[in-house]
């Protein structure tokens, strides 16, 4: 999440910097003054991330048996086996680069430990700068016998240096890390977006670089020899005390140690799903809206099968599909193709600017465009971000529409590993919206008035306000009202104003917001009315939920959309309301669920600060999570005994 923060939200802010702009965002703050101010944040995170990997983790681990340790700390049997495997695995691949008559400074990749070398020779006294890059395709840790004790593999590398180096003194050795601008800047008067596209990518692998990591105890010299050769400034130089980049500790966490996790998650078959021949599916859909409820719900037996039943059903006229982020094990793109093959309308909406996937996206929709299935791009100036699927089908004569509405990607891995939601209906307002917003994007022509989903840039934004704006004034009437929200990220200003003046008016306001927030609640005469959790548990809340209650009317949404100026104002979103009385209250549920959590939570304070919250003494501990694991289970078991 921070390295997504430098490569995004730094990037922009270090061009406005240097283009001169002056204008202030929302907070009054002006680019250069963000810039410092994330600064002081982030190093503030970088002292508390190497406390607790100090202090706790590594402590933790060690008295479970699993070792971190410095080579200095091996014994002699434990070194030599070091040696024998540093010879064998990791020698190999190691390709000093020296900067010197003839070597010019190194292309330093993006997210890369590397090794900062001065080395000297002890002949004619002469002093290079070297680098060599940590390998990506080893261990981070390397395993020392079977003892359970791992060595960081720069440290590894930082011992056996002089073998990369022979005859020469090492003088210094340190650990840094660079990342680079990897924001797209595609023109909106491109011919041809895939092309440019991949003119980009090319460019952002040699980005501007925003932000520079160190070692703490790097010297002066040395980093002011990176500095020169990045040509980076001192505000995008961090220093880091102990490891850097600790996302690599996670391959400790694959290790074979059942008895330190928790125990492995099954998503089960969501009834009614569960009990029906996959072609009885579109019946199931017909009698009423359908909810599923990821990853307790099986995306496997809910949209995977779904999918696959409308490639190969006869009666399948076309599908239509959109994909943003997907894996190589998810049966979309598949279903798609054999759509195609099959004689079907196949159509996919393909985002190919949806960061970390442009590559991967690229290749899906040629191999796409191969099998005959008609491939759109979107706009260069609006991502497509909705997740939605429309299937025609040809029934006693007359054709029919189905749709797919979801929280989240149609991604096979991340669905069990996500929380998300998904809605399966045979609502023909809903379904005409889905048509008219896929012929708006593969076509030409402005959308025009939606039935019953809210869609951005067009209606949202504007909707959602309404809404809240609904329960203001239900409360300033002392009628009930009550507003529970839940997203990904809430910066959106006018989004934040109209909250405000809710919870002015006496509105019960409760945000539920994993990421960032812009709004600062439980301040006297502004939020008082206004809570905000973020729930950190074993799988990632992504799901967005929309709940509002003013006076005796209730509405609830969920789609794609968070609120950030992006989502509302800068791409198409889908958020569909709905309908159906028992959905209703699964969300609510859900929502209250969330809310009442008190082992993996996090509240705002009024200062921005986040809280843990534990129980209080005497209270029962609540996971949220864990409750939801057994909803799930209780409503396969309810559905079996009937």
């Amino acid at each position: 999440m921070l390295d997504e923060f430098f490569m995004t939200r730094v990037a922009g802010l270090t061009g406005q910097a240097a283009a001169g702009v002056t204008v202030r965002s929302p907070d009054g703050r002006t680019p250069q003054q963000t810039i410092s101010d994330s600064r002081a944040r982030a190093l503030e995170l970088y002292e508390e991330q190497a406390r607790i990997w100090s202090q706790s983790l590594c402590p933790a681990l060690a008295a479970e048996g699993i070792v971190l340790s410095g080579v200095e700390e091996l014994s002699e049997t434990e070194l030599h086996r070091l040696e024998q495997r540093y010879q064998e695995e990791v020698y190999p691949v190691l390709t000093p680069l020296a900067v010197g008559p003839g070597q010019p400074f190194p292309y330093i990749s993006a997210l890369s430990v590397s090794l900062a070398v001065f080395v000297r020779d002890p002949e004619t006294g002469e002093e290079r700068f070297a680098r060599v890059k940590v390998p990506e395709g080893l261990p981070r840790f390397l395993s020392i016998g079977d003892g359970g004790r791992f060595v960081p593999l720069e440290q590894v590398l930082m011992h056996f240096l002089p073998s990369l180096f022979p005859g020469m003194e090492i003088v210094e050795r340190s650990v840094f890390r660079v990342t680079r601008d990897a924001d797209l800047e595609v023109s909106d008067e491109a011919d041809d977006l895939l092309e440019a596209v991949e003119v980009e990518l090319r460019r952002r692998r040699f980005g501007e670089v925003t932000r520079l990591e160190v070692s703490r105890t790097m010297s002066h010299a040395l980093r002011e020899r990176l500095k020169q050769g990045l040509r980076v400034a001192d505000e995008l130089v961090y220093p880091v005390t102990g490891m850097i980049d600790l996302e690599d500790a996670s391959e400790l966490a694959k290790l074979d140690r059942p008895d330190l996790k928790l125990d492995v998650w099954v998503p089960v078959p969501r009834p009614p799903l569960a009990n029906v021949q996959a072609e009885e599916q579109f019946a199931v859909i017909r009698a009423g809206d359908l909810l599923v409820h990821h990853p307790y719900d099986s995306f496997a037996a809910s949209f995977e099968s779904f999918a696959n039943e409308c490639a190969s059903d006869p009666d399948v006229i076309a599908l239509k599909s959109t994909v943003y982020r997907t894996s190589d094990e998810s049966p979309l793109v598949p279903a798609l193709i054999e759509a195609a093959e099959n004689g079907k309308q196949s159509v996919c909406i393909v985002e190919i600017k949806a960061r970390g996937e442009e590559r991967r996206n690229i290749e899906w929709s040629r191999a796409m465009e191969q099998a005959g299935v008609h491939v759109a791009y979107g706009f260069p100036s609006l991502k497509i971000h909705a997740k939605m699927t429309l299937v025609v089908r040809r029934e006693g004569g007359v054709l029919r529409r189905y749709v797919h509405i979801g929280t989240g990607n149609y991604n096979s891995v991340t669905a069990r590993a996500y929380e998300d939601f998904g809605l399966f209906t045979a609502d023909e307002d809903i379904a005409a919206d889905v048509a008219d917003l896929f012929n708006y994007v593969t076509g030409f022509g402005r959308p025009g008035r939606f039935r019953k989903l809210l869609v951005a840039p067009f209606t949202l934004r504007q909707r959602l306000l309404d809404e809240i704006r609904a329960v203001a004034a239900a409360a300033r009437a002392g009628k009930k009202a009550r507003i529970r929200i839940k997203v990904n990220g809430l910066t959106h200003t006018e989004v934040i104003e109209e909250l405000y003046a809710a919870s002015e008016a006496g509105a019960r306001i409760e945000l539920i917001v994993r990421g960032m927030c812009a709004l600062r609640p439980g301040v006297p005469g502004l939020s008082e009315n206004i809570r905000v959790r973020s729930v950190l548990g074993r799988f990632l809340e992504h799901s967005r939920l929309f709940f509002f209650e003013a006076g005796d009317r209730t509405a609830c949404y969920f789609g794609s959309s968070d609120l950030m100026p992006r989502n509302l104002d800068h791409r198409v979103e889908v958020v569909t309301p709905l309908e159906d009385v028992a959905a209703q209250s699964e969300v609510a549920a859900t929502l209250d669920t969330l809310l009442s959590d008190n082992t993996s939570s996090w509240e705002l304070r009024p200062d921005g600060r986040w809280e843990r919250i534990r129980p209080k003494k005497d209270t029962r501990a609540r996971s949220a999570q864990a409750t939801m694991i057994r909803r799930a289970r209780r409503r396969v078991t309810l559905a079996r005994s009937r």
